[in-house]
């Protein structure tokens, strides 16, 4: 029998071309060769501390205790570059880790690529032109103590090594940043010739100042409340809002009151504010009583103008206000 033609390979039928595909790609690290294999311990693992990618955590400090744990679990006879690649994955947990998942294969292969993609990922350009910030206009808090705020001005230097920031102007930004009281301290302790020493000799006054301030002080003995425009404004602002308030107490009482006075009552027939209408002189007349309704009809017919120039000036007739009759300056008919 003869041999069969071979065709090549044999094609992938569609189902076989959505199958998953069980063969996983490599890591991003790729191990060196070591001269003595080792393996990792599970008290190492255990030991190591964790960072999760958060927005507050710090990363060199993650790096510091990293180094710290590893250097001291190091096997004999293996170097600690080593150690660092193998055990950092297992340090990193939820965001942080799943970084390393998405990094081309084999695009780490030593110690310092992972730490510089780790510190490129979570501390960027931004947050170190941010800390430098911070350091240059550092401030003393109000109750702080010098230990206090030499320790929190340390820590904000060391959250941030390659701040680039010389000695001599840490220091400076630090003077700079103290109070009245301690800035007199340190300049009665150094002689009033802080500025003629070395960064060195400075840093040691300090320390050794604020060693004395954290064994001898407590947190208010330097707790100096001093009256700035701030809080004189304060008062003033308080003061007014007083006063305006009890403006607006008085004027709401007074618009409660004026709706609750009573409207003057008006006669609708003489205009007079004495009596209502149903009770007018002007119908107690002769004539009026007889025809009521006809008088008043008359009068509410008539023009407001007519009405008023016959009311004041035809006084001789009957319908003018006969209370009028008794005014002084109207008897005439009695002085004759």
């Amino acid at each position: 029998m003869g041999e069969q033609p071979y065709n090549g390979p044999r094609e992938r039928t569609l189902r076989e071309m959505a199958a998953p595909d069980f063969t996983y790609e490599s890591l991003c690290i790729q191990y060196p060769e070591e001269d003595v294999p080792f393996v990792l311990k599970t008290g190492l693992i255990h030991l190591l501390p964790k960072f999760h990618g958060h927005a507050g955590e710090d990363p060199h400090k993650h790096l510091k205790e990293f180094h710290i744990v590893c250097s001291t679990m190091k096997p004999p006879d293996v170097q600690e570059d080593h150690i660092y690649l193998k055990a950092f994955p297992h340090s990193l947990e939820g965001v942080a880790k799943d970084l390393l998942y998405y990094l081309a294969p084999r695009s780490i292969t030593s110690w310092d690529d992972l730490k510089r993609m780790f510190l490129e990922k979570f501390f960027p350009a931004s947050r170190t032109t941010a800390i430098r910030k911070d350091i240059s206009g550092i401030r003393q808090l109000g109750g702080e103590t010098l230990y206090e705020y030499w320790e929190r001005f340390k820590k904000l230097c060391a959250s941030c090594p390659h701040h680039q920031v010389s000695e001599q102007l840490l220091l400076q930004y630090f003077y700079k940043g103290l109070n009245n009281m301690e800035r007199s301290m340190i300049d009665a302790a150094s002689g009033g010739a802080l500025g003629d020493m070395t960064p060195a000799e400075a840093r040691h006054l300090i320390e050794k100042m604020a060693s004395n301030s954290q064994q001898f002080s407590t947190r208010n003995d330097n707790a100096i409340v001093i009256r700035g425009v701030h809080d004189v404004a304060t008062d003033v602002d308080k003061k007014l809002e007083s006063k305006l308030d009890a403006l607006v107490n008085l004027v709401t009482q007074l618009a409660a009151n004026q709706k609750s006075t009573s409207v003057a009552r008006v006669c609708g027939i003489c205009s007079s504010i004495d009596h209502h209408t149903n009770v007018c002189p002007s119908l107690q007349q002769s004539g009026v009583n007889e025809h009521p309704e006809a008088y008043a009809a008359n009068i509410y017919n008539r023009p407001p103008v007519q009405q008023q120039q016959q009311q004041s000036y035809d006084l001789s007739s009957n319908r003018y206000n006969p209370g009028w009759r008794n005014y002084p300056n109207l008897r005439w008919s009695n002085q004759q």
